[in-house]
């Protein structure tokens, strides 16, 4: 695939859509570089958390002292394991690191209950193997064989729905970096080139679902990944994930900053279970992400762009954001009903869009 072909795509590659970063990176690049990475461990830090002399944005909004930690834990024994509630960018922080170490995101194992052993070690071809027998061309190199043979950071996302017996095969690759093939010869073993290393993701919401042994964690560095808890971090991260959303179809979103502090006021103050004065919430068991509110903001910014044409209000908001409360509880409509009634209805009183957030959020259906 074209790097034109790959940036046009709904969801770009890391690679592809921040090519010119990675290269302008790469040319400023003096710093040792540890063996088999791209760039070294000040332009990976550089590449996620912004570098205004060179031009580069900042990807992730949180904790930088995680980021550093994260790119630490790489160049070490033990594999990468980020985990937090969803949302929470832990795929994104690792497809970053990725592209950053090893200049490709497309090392990557989905983990589900479906997940089997030929996705962690290897497959075969069966009609050459038929046709063979075994042989390096019957060979279907699993994502995890292709990273030790090139490298590179392999990426397995939700490790914890993978189930245990296929889990257990990670430590011993994580502990020998190799993989044997006896079905080639008792010496075929592939042993991992440098800048080999896994990053894991999990979320917390799924514990205890396919708990990893002790075995395994021993093999990983653990970071959990927060949620924003900086308002204008947050402000700041909606804004460029809309204009990212709708710059493909040659519209600039008109969300005042009004309409988006209202956003982020209202995903902050439940998520925390309290408002900013400190008045006790109901929390949703929903999950109140900044990634669900760039959804809100995308669904708003669609709304008012193609139905109104015109720019997002509060009442915009208020008709999606229901799409992300009623997902999981049928009592979360309880809860958000209870937040506008007090919380909302009182700021309303002030007007702009704080009171077309309220008339349109009181009209709503919320079981």
């Amino acid at each position: 695939m074209s790097a034109v072909s790959e940036i046009r795509a709904l969801r770009p590659a890391a690679e592809a859509l921040h090519a010119a970063e990675l290269e302008r990176l790469l040319d400023a690049d003096r710093a040792p570089r540890p063996p088999g990475w791209r760039l070294s461990a000040r332009a990976v830090r550089a590449f996620v958390l912004g570098d205004e002399a060179l031009g580069v944005s900042r990807k992730f909004y949180g904790d930088d002292a995680l980021v550093e930690r994260a790119i630490v834990s790489l160049m070490g024994e033990q594999g990468l394991m980020l985990v937090g509630e969803p949302g929470t960018a832990k795929s994104m922080l690792s497809e970053l690191l990725a592209a950053a170490v090893s200049g490709t995101t497309r090392l990557v194992v989905q983990g589900s209950a479906g997940t089997t052993e030929d996705h962690l070690r290897y497959g075969w071809n069966y009609a050459l193997l038929i046709a063979e027998g075994p042989s390096e061309r019957a060979l279907v190199p699993s994502p995890v064989l292709q990273a030790m043979r090139s490298g590179s950071i392999v990426r397995v996302e939700e490790l914890t729905r993978c189930p245990p017996e296929i889990q257990d095969g990670m430590i011993s690759i994580l502990s020998e970096k190799m993989i044997a093939i006896p079905e080639l010869g008792e010496d075929a073993v592939v042993r991992a080139a440098p800048g080999f290393n896994v990053i894991g993701t999990a979320n917390l919401r799924d514990r205890g679902v396919n708990e990893m042994s002790s075995a395994l964690k021993r093999r990983f560095n653990f970071e959990t990944v927060h949620p924003i808890g900086d308002p204008a971090f947050e402000r700041e991260l909606i804004a460029r994930r809309l204009a990212d959303r709708m710059g493909p179809s040659g519209i600039e979103p008109r969300l005042p900053d009004a309409t988006l502090e209202i956003l982020v006021a209202c995903f902050q103050e439940l998520r925390e279970g309290k408002t900013r004065e400190g008045v006790a919430l109901q929390k949703p068991a929903a999950v109140m992400s900044t990634a669900e509110a760039v959804n809100v903001a995308h669904a708003a910014a669609l709304e008012a762009v193609y139905l109104d044409g015109g720019e997002v209000t509060g009442a915009h908001l208020a008709r999606q954001i229901g799409g992300v409360v009623l997902k999981d509880d049928p009592e979360d409509g309880r809860k958000f009903k209870s937040y506008v009634d007090h919380v909302v209805k009182d700021r309303a009183r002030g007007g702009g869009a704080w009171r077309t957030f309220y008339e349109a959020a009181r009209t709503l259906r919320l079981g």
